[in-house]
This record gives C-alpha cells, structure tokens and sequence, in this order.
C-alpha cells in the first residue's frame, strides 16, 4: 500500500509535474521582472473587454499554462472582484501542464502517425496549437456568459503607468519562482496526491467475487461513457485523476493491464497496440483530448479556488462549469460522428 499506492503515485506526480515547471515558471517570472507582462495585459485589455473580463485576466491564463493552482492565485493582480471571479472561474479552460502529457501522446499515436514521417511534428504542433486556442476561445466565451448572467458589471478601466524595460535579477528570478511557485504548487500537489494514491491502490487490489473495484466501477460508468465517446475505464480514470491530471494515462494503462499499481509503457507504439485492442478509435481519441481539455480542476486547484473565493458556492461552478462543457462537447461529437456513419 505504502510503496506501490502512495509513493509509486506521488512520485508519479511529482516527476510529471516538476520539469515543466521548473522551465515554465522561471521564465514567466522572468517576463514579470523584466517588465514585459503589464504591457501584455494593457495590450489585450480591450479584447477582453469585449468578453466583460479585463486585460490582467491574460496573464493569469498565461500562468495557468503551467499550473492552474497558481493562475487561480495570480488573479489577485485584477482589483474587480466581479472580473477576479470570472478569471479565477474560467482559469480551468486554460490547460495546464499536467493535461499536456495527455493531449501530446494521443495527438502523436493517432493523427501524426497517419502521416509521413517529416511532417509528424508539424502535424503535432498545429493539432496542440489549435487544442490550445480552442481552450483560449472557451475561456472568452464563458467569460462573456458569466458577464451576461450570474456576475453581471461593466468592466473596470485599466489605467496603468507602465514600467520601465529593467534587467531581471537572474539569482532573485530563479529563487522566486521555486520558492513562491515551484514548491507550492509540489506542495499542494503531494497533499491531494498521496491519499489518492492510497485509495487507488485499494481499489485497484481489492477484488471481492475475483474483480477488482476498479473493475466494477468502471463497468458501472461505461454506459455514461459510452455516451460521450469513450468506455467505463477512460472515465473512471479521469475521476481517478482528480488529485492530479498527470495520472490519468498511468491510470487508463493500469486499468486495460489489471495492474495493482501505476505503470508506465515502454513506448508509443506499445501504448498505441493496448489502446487499439482496448478499442480505441480516432473518435475515441478525439473525445479523450476534448475531456482532458474541459472538465474539472484537479484537486490542487480546487482547493486554491476555495481558498482564493472563501466560498464552496463558487468552488462547485468551478467545478461544475468545465465539466458541463466537456461533456456537452464530447457527446455532440460522438453523436455528430455516428449520425454520419
């Protein structure tokens, strides 16, 4: 339990989670040092004006990309509490680095293998981009619902002195952004990580009438999932995954292996053959990118959301918003592809 559950799935994390980040947020703080962030936000604060949401929302996005957690955080920055909660509301569209794991493996083995060898990486790159603007497009969009709806306002005017260009202090870039951002995010992340580890071992071993619950549960989801493109396992492993997004892969091979414990793959192609034999199809894969992009914030964001807003009420939108979403889009396409035969 200790070894295989709790430590196999928070180290899992942690070596998922951490070299992204330690990329990613030195040099998002060395932007803000530099200068350059403000002028970004002053710069688009007339696009999402037009989203009833202000300029400063962009960079919390941007933080987002790394970690959700702290885009929720950074929405300290907006003065407006109507457009700070619609930031930290809409943060989740945004994905974060533990969904690009995801996203990435299944864009390389289903739609960039189809193609010649020297333009798979092209293929990639533009399936992702366009992942990720779709994401940036939601964002805007329920922006401007819940500006029309439940956080009706006028946007706030963004006056802003802007900052001289300065030299960043490499030394005081690198320490801020591991202390205040790297390890918080770790942090956060191990708390929700490792009793979550402990349950899916038990879950995963405990096998009453010879099937495990992990089994059962799945079996009990597959008519939901079938729905929106997927099969009982996909989706167990998405609820799985709530601690963090960076397990649900490890969780899906687990699952098709009847594993007890995590486990990864020795390839791509591996991967690929026990997805096809499981099933798998380019509208199942299409359906698994679009749920990794919308549902709901893994268990480390939630928690900041209920901290950052003092409010379970805004916690359970948060929550629920993305997930609607998602569900929604998976099902329209699952059923959109079948209609078409």
């Amino acid at each position: 339990l200790l070894m295989d559950g709790v430590y196999r799935t928070l180290a899992w994390v942690v070596a998922v989670m951490l070299p992204p980040m330690a990329i990613f947020f030195p040099l998002f703080t060395l932007l803000e040092d530099l200068g350059y962030l403000p002028r970004v936000a002053f710069n688009l604060d007339n696009f999402f004006r037009r989203a009833g949401a202000h300029g400063k929302q962009s960079l919390t996005m941007c933080m987002g990309f790394g970690c959700n957690a702290c885009g929720v955080i950074g929405c300290r920055i907006i003065d407006s509490p109507r457009e700070r909660l619609i930031a930290i509301l809409t943060n989740n569209f945004v994905p974060c680095n533990g969904r690009f794991p995801t996203l990435i493996a299944v864009i390389t083995m289903f739609f960039a293998a189809t193609v010649a060898a020297p333009f798979r990486s092209v293929v990639s790159a533009l399936m992702l981009t366009a992942v990720i603007v779709l994401g940036v497009g939601l964002t805007m969009l329920i922006s401007k619902l819940l500006s029309k709806t439940v956080l009706r306002g006028v946007p706030s005017s963004f006056n802003l002195e802007l900052p001289p260009y300065r030299r960043p202090q490499i030394g005081k870039v690198i320490v801020r952004s591991i202390l205040d951002r790297t390890l918080f995010v770790l942090r956060r992340a191990a708390a929700v990580a490792a009793p979550a580890g402990a349950v899916l071992w038990l879950l995963a071993n405990l096998r009453p009438g010879g099937v495990s619950l992990l089994a059962r549960c799945a079996a009990f989801l597959d008519p939901l999932a079938r729905l929106l493109g997927m099969d009982g396992y996909i989706l167990t492993a998405f609820i799985l995954g709530f601690p963090a997004n960076e397990i649900v892969v490890p969780i899906i091979i687990m699952s098709y292996m009847a594993a007890g414990a995590l486990t990864g793959y020795g390839s791509l192609a591996q991967l690929h053959a026990l997805f096809l034999s499981h099933g798998w199809t380019p509208l199942t894969a299409v359906c698994v990118m679009l749920f990794s992009l919308l549902h709901w914030p893994c268990g480390t964001t939630c928690l900041t959301i209920r901290k950052e807003t003092q409010s379970a009420k805004w916690t359970l939108l948060a929550f629920v918003l993305p997930t609607a979403v998602g569900m929604a889009a998976c099902f329209l396409v699952t059923a959109a592809a079948r209609l078409l035969g």
